[in-house]
């Protein structure tokens, strides 16, 4: 007969605490908001020994705040909060488009933005944006902290920078200079609750300049900058798309310039009628 393996819980209330149960239980999984990782203890699959909850611990914030040049987001701010933020709806809202289709009310009134790109699906609806935006993401651990570009944190399926003991504090959106325009579109098979064949994020500056970032493409989300008048289908040329029960990679690689076409004209006339905020 098999053995019944035990599950414990914590609820540290410091990062001091948080960071000796980590070293204790090196394969312990972090709860935030849990919409991925329950549904994977259900599944009885690879189950830690540990499950750590992050909720009160009083360094790791959940609020969305202006720091000089940036915009902050709390490691245990939930997708709502994003939605509902006016700086981030004023300022960056392809970022909130992408978060109102992230599952349901009820998800997103549960999932944390830093959780979203903890689980490193190349699909992730949010990773494009924050991609295309040059978001970045501060990393805290036993060691001390640092900062890496977003783009950077995602390896690849499943896989991020995360060194053992480590956990995101923080994701820092800097603020645009001059006009931009930006927009988020994306191919699902249906309406509702789905993930993306393709998404991407389109952020434009007056410059000339445009700014992609793609999900569900490739291994991992990754950006892409051109120009407005640059030919869209080479866009084509850096993605590398699979084939699974959603879509073909070869309706993928089609769809990839036609959706890219549609969000940069949207980012632009959005652009046109945008005016600079200090």
């Amino acid at each position: 007969m098999a053995t019944e393996r035990r599950l414990e819980y914590a609820r540290p209330e410091s990062l001091d605490e948080l960071f000796g149960l980590l070293r204790a239980h090196p394969d312990a999984r972090l709860l935030a908001g849990g919409t991925d990782l329950l549904v994977r203890l259900r599944k009885g699959a690879d189950l830690p020994s540990m499950v750590v909850d992050l909720k009160r611990v009083a360094e790791v914030r959940h609020d969305i705040a202006r720091i000089g040049g940036f915009i902050r987001i709390g490691a245990r701010a939930v997708i709502t909060d994003v939605v509902g933020d006016k700086s981030l709806r004023e300022r960056f809202p392809a970022l909130v488009e992408a978060a109102l289709v992230v599952g349901s009310v009820q998800i997103r009134n549960r999932a944390t933005i830093a959780g979203n790109i903890c689980n490193a699906s190349p699909a992730a609806d949010t990773a494009p944006a924050l991609v295309a935006y040059d978001a970045s993401v501060n990393l805290i651990g036993p060691e001390g902290s640092r900062a890496l570009p977003l783009e950077q944190f995602f390896i690849g399926p499943g896989r991020t920078m995360l060194a053992t003991g480590e956990i995101v504090a923080s994701i820092d959106l800097p603020l645009p200079d001059g006009r931009t325009g930006s927009a988020f579109g994306r191919l699902t098979r249906r309406h509702g609750v789905d993930l993306a064949i393709v998404s991407l994020c389109c952020v434009t500056h007056d410059s000339g300049t445009a700014r992609f970032g793609f999900g569900a493409v490739g291994p991992r989300p990754f950006a892409v900058n051109t120009r407005w008048d640059a030919p869209l289908e080479d866009m084509r040329g850096h993605a590398s798309p699979i084939s699974d029960l959603r879509a073909g990679a070869e309706y993928r690689i089609a769809m990839l310039p036609v959706l890219t076409r549609r969000t940069l004209n949207t980012a632009l006339d959005r652009m046109r009628h945008a005016h600079t905020s200090p």
